[in-house]
């Protein structure tokens, strides 16, 4: 894919995927570059995170009931060029949470099914440079029947969601910054209880869950062989409540995160249908969420299936 990003850091801290789906995922639905009318990106992403100190609330500790919690994750990732304008992507995950102390175990299971549609309806010329906007749309449900009433080994928080991203894009020569900002939209969940506890009792098994927004930023190196940026993600939950003391944590609990971290995207000169992206973030503030270090990498290929095309080589732009 053009670029790949990375929400698994997010996903493990929340440890739904810990915070996030956002999902991740990771993903090419909050970077500035489309695919190229007729093609069709797809590939393997492994990433692996892990923390062991957490914030409960504002307050940071560890627990030694839980050691260290890690995630590991294996998704797929398509991204197909309806448009020189227009992209459709999709992603999906099996996900495998462990703890390595106590006597929690471990989840696996194959996670959510996301879908984006990316449209850039205005590109112009600005200084030396060029201005790109963007907006993206996006949906996501649960593929199977796993719990999200068991953080923080739960797999997912099992909500449906919809979202929608604006994102501005600015590249002088090769050189790129890249805002976007996200409102998420979550549908309640049914859990395998009657009554449960937030800051008063509730007699039911269906959870509010708060909807929630993120802030995504990026600069740094791109042309049609190299990709190197640095990104700061920004997620918050927009309602909920604090973890309690000694608890554990509930899918409708407060969950803001903000990370740090780097990617990068390498084509290879002898097959430029293949690159190889990997990268890597970690969390530098956080409330009710682990304090999670991310790493990832992958391996994506790209197929035209333009019938105008006679070259077997991708028609990538580096925008």
């Amino acid at each position: 894919m053009k670029k790949l990003t990375t929400q698994t850091a997010v996903v493990a801290m929340l440890l739904f995927t810990m915070l996030l789906p956002h999902t991740l995922s990771a993903q090419t639905d909050i970077d500035a570059l489309m695919m190229s009318k007729n093609e069709f990106c797809i590939g393997p992403m492994y990433s692996y995170s892990s923390w062991k100190n957490y914030w409960e609330g504002t307050r940071k500790r560890d627990n030694q009931n839980l050691g260290t919690v890690s995630t590991k994750m294996l998704s797929v990732m398509g991204n197909y060029g309806i448009s020189k304008t227009l992209s459709v992507l999709f992603s999906t995950s099996y996900v495998k949470t462990k703890a390595s102390a106590g006597t929690l175990q471990g989840l696996d299971g194959i996670q959510d099914l996301s879908l984006f549609l990316k449209w850039r309806p205005f590109q112009t010329k600005l200084g030396n440079g060029k201005l790109s906007l963007l907006g993206i749309a996006g949906v996501s449900v649960p593929l199977t029947n796993y719990t999200p009433d068991y953080l923080p080994l739960s797999i997912g928080l099992h909500s449906k969601t919809a979202l929608g991203r604006l994102m501005v894009d600015y590249k002088w020569k090769d050189f790129f910054a890249t805002a976007s900002a996200t409102y998420l939209l979550r549908d309640n969940i049914k859990i395998d209880r009657e009554s449960y506890y937030t800051t008063e009792m509730h007699n039911t098994h269906e959870v509010e869950m708060p909807d929630a927004s993120n802030y995504n930023f990026r600069a740094g190196f791109r042309n049609q062989r190299w990709i190197a940026e640095a990104v700061v993600n920004i997620w918050t939950t927009l309602g909920g409540f604090d973890i309690t003391r000694n608890n554990m944590p509930f899918p409708s609990n407060k969950m803001n995160a903000t990370t740090i971290g780097a990617n990068f995207k390498y084509v290879l000169p002898p097959l430029p249908q293949l690159s190889i992206v990997a990268g890597g973030n970690t969390t530098v503030a956080g409330r009710n969420v682990g304090q999670a270090t991310t790493v990832y990498g992958s391996v994506f290929y790209i197929l035209d299936f333009s019938r105008k095309s006679t070259s077997t080589a991708p028609t990538l732009k580096a925008n």
